[in-house]
């Protein structure tokens, strides 16, 4: 796994909000969404790794979302985040409709 790099960026430190935490677990309960996709996104951010189209990276808008992105793990299973350059907060996951009321 020797990409020839010595040298690379310390991964971002990170947290979860409650609210992603009941998140997780409910959606691991029921078994219905792709959990290991959803960890497969989230080493990604933590590692400072591009996102490729695929995931459908993109800023949020709005008072409640200042400085949160929003990432499509799958279908309409969304991850919201926030970061900087050392750090990463994963804040909510779930559908449209049940992070945004649409």
């Amino acid at each position: 796994m020797d990409s020839g790099a010595r040298r690379v960026s310390r991964p971002r430190a990170c947290d979860y909000t409650q609210a992603f935490r009941k998140d997780w677990d409910r959606y691991n309960k029921a078994g219905k969404a792709d959990m290991n996709r959803a960890i497969e996104l989230m080493v990604l951010i933590i590692l400072k790794k591009p996102l490729g189209p695929e995931w459908r990276d993109h800023a949020l808008s709005g008072k409640e979302w200042h400085g949160a992105r929003e990432a499509h793990i799958g279908g309409d299973f969304l991850l919201v985040y926030t970061c900087d350059d050392d750090y990463v907060e994963f804040v909510r996951l779930g559908s449209h409709s049940e992070l945004f009321g649409r």
